[in-house]
């Protein structure tokens, strides 16, 4: 009630003066469409019809029977005509009948009494139409696809197959056609929000139309900038010529940059709705503290204190940008993107990686900057927006970091085993992934596994059932090292280790033949995985904590042997990426080294 009511101010005071009530969160006008509205509900609907009243705004009623109307029962129909009749003794004027989203088949007892879904329609609207007297504003959604199809049909025809003009849809319809327009709804997903500019609509068609309704995000505060630009594309002239702003033809980055500049005004207001709370007096006594040491100073080597900055203009720009169309990022998200794409396939980048790393803290910063706004209301319809976009952010930029670096297995981002946090969509992801011209995009390419590991320390008890890390070429046997055992088990058994010497010399027999290996690389690892093991995931973790304690000890590389029969090993390595072939004189032909340098 609110927050329709600060609405009807905002229209008041940008020039528009229209709003269709279609609600969601009113069951009774989709889902119960028949039930008459109880007196509670009555008083709010009455309160809110007066309100738009009170600012100048036609209050447009709105029922969608679709869902599971009878077009051909006449008792359907009079539960239309009073549900509409009981609107109207609340005092609205202007009445609305939805069609949209709905199926397109008609039951049998339909398909009987009308020769198309587009005449069930017509003739039930035109009937409750005339029942209500005929209302100066009445409007007609029909089904997607449907309807609109078999109307302009002839209109089709006669534009050979492009499509129709706004002259040819009214000479159809008989009077200019109101434009619904979803170019800010965001109710069909629910991680995507949309603060660019109203945009690629030409002034043209202003003369042209009966009106202009957005369908805009589902947060109401965010709707700010989607409100603010549509009415400012409403007071623009397609001649160029001005008319209650202050620039001529409409231009969306300067139509933004006015509703960006008055959304800072509220972002920073503290008497706003919703804002933090002003202290009240109170004849409690203030909280004593300890002020005897005095406030705590951080050196200069020293984590400095948190101060928050006051956001700015520039924040509300980017904001924007990351958040922009549905069909468009914004200027700055484009540069980050192409940055990134960039960064991606060429060696010669470390001016363009920092620029691509000041753009992601400019992220960042704003993120602050906006978590501590004044105005708590419009924090919290972004902040789970913001925080994503962040998150994804952060997932970028340590990308980039990491292709800096040569130790290959610290680069966790695209691992095949994600953690729950990371791997988003639940089952509509699930179904997108199996889509055509997603995988393709798809950060974690493959979904996470069903399959329970245990990764546990190694034991001496193990010495048994597992072969101790030995060189191929080695005099004996030798217990790995201290923290550098790992072993593998699932529900089965034990089924994969990952053992390692963080000095090989100790294992190797002919320590001439591979001593200028050793200098690079010092450690040795073996790890070896049952063939039911087909995930990889678990090995590539110990494989990551194993050179973690390598590197730890002091070693600056590692190697591992295997045998050129040992096929799959020898793939698994290959994919891992980190491993590279060594090149070492003397070793038998049967025998490969691979080694990383950490």
């Amino acid at each position: 009630m609110e927050q329709r009511t600060e609405l009807f101010k905002r229209e008041q005071k940008w020039g528009l003066n229209t709003y269709l009530y279609a609600p969601k969160d009113d069951y009774k006008h989709r889902m119960y469409w028949r039930d008459l509205y109880m007196p509670e509900e009555a008083e709010q609907l009455i309160a809110l019809i007066s309100a738009a009243k009170q600012h100048n705004v036609d209050f447009i009623y709105a029922l969608s029977p679709g869902l599971d109307i009878t077009f051909s029962n006449p008792r359907e129909v009079a539960a239309l005509k009073r549900k509409l009749d009981q609107v109207k003794e609340f005092g609205c004027r202007s009445f609305s009948l939805l069609f949209d989203d709905i199926e397109c088949e008609m039951c049998a007892a339909d398909k009987q009494a009308f020769s198309s879904f587009a005449h069930a329609q017509v003739a039930i609207t035109n009937e409750v139409y005339q029942h209500l007297g005929e209302p100066e504003t009445f409007l007609f959604c029909p089904t997607g696809g449907v309807a609109c199809k078999e109307a302009l049909v002839s209109v089709k025809s006669a534009a050979r197959n492009r499509h129709p003009s706004i002259e040819e849809v009214s000479s159809v319809l008989k009077r200019p056609p109101v434009i619904w327009d979803n170019i800010h709804a965001n109710d069909y997903d629910p991680q995507r929000l949309f603060l660019g500019p109203y945009k690629d609509r030409p002034t043209e068609l202003l003369p042209k139309l009966r009106g202009v309704l957005t369908n805009p995000n589902c947060e109401f505060y965010p709707n700010f900038v989607a409100i603010h630009t549509l009415a400012t594309w409403c007071k623009a002239t397609a001649d160029g010529g001005q008319r209650d702003v202050e620039m001529g033809d409409y231009s969306p980055q300067k139509a933004l940059t006015l509703a960006l500049t008055d959304w800072l005004q509220e972002f920073l207001s503290a008497d706003h709705p919703g804002a933090r709370l002003k202290k009240e007096s109170s004849d409690e006594e203030p909280m004593q503290t300890d002020m005897g040491e005095g406030s705590y100073v951080p050196g200069p080597d020293e984590n400095q204190l948190y101060t928050a900055e006051p956001l700015t203009l520039n924040d509300l720009k980017l904001l924007s940008d990351l958040f922009y169309l549905p069909y468009e990022h914004g200027p700055t998200a484009r540069a980050m993107l192409q940055e990134l794409d960039w960064l991606k396939n060429h060696t010669e980048w470390c001016s363009r990686a920092r620029q691509f790393d000041e753009m992601c803290e400019a992220v960042v910063q704003m993120f602050n900057r906006l978590s501590n706004a004044p105005n708590r209301s419009i924090l919290y319809d972004l902040y789970n927006y913001i925080c994503d976009i962040k998150s994804g952010v952060g997932l970028a930029r340590a990308y980039v970091k990491a292709l800096g670096v040569k130790i290959r297995h610290e680069l966790r981002l695209m691992n095949d085993d994600p953690e729950p946090w990371g791997f988003r969509g639940g089952l509509s992801g699930e179904f997108q992934r199996m889509l055509p011209c997603h995988r393709n995009r798809d950060m974690f390419r493959h979904p996470p596994i069903t399959e329970v590991y245990c990764i546990r320390p190694y034991c001496p008890v193990d010495k048994v059932r597992i072969a101790a890390p030995q060189m191929l070429l080695s005099e004996g046997e030798t217990s790995p090292s201290p923290d550098c055992g790992l072993v593998l088990e699932d529900e089965v058994g034990l089924c994969g280790y990952a053992l390692a010497l963080t000095d090989a010399k100790q294992a190797a027999a002919k320590i001439q033949v591979i001593k200028c290996m050793l200098e690079d690389f010092p450690s040795l690892m073996t790890v070896q995985v049952l063939p039911r093991v087909i995930d990889s995931s678990p090995v590539k973790r110990m494989i990551g904590q194993l050179l973690a304690s390598i590197k730890s000890s002091g070693s600056k590389g590692a190697f591992c042997e295997l045998r050129q029969s040992d096929r799959r090993m020898l793939d698994f390595y290959t994919k891992l990426g980190c491993f590279k072939p060594v090149k070492v004189a003397g070793l038998p032909q049967d025998i490969l080294v691979l080694g990383t340098s950490l």
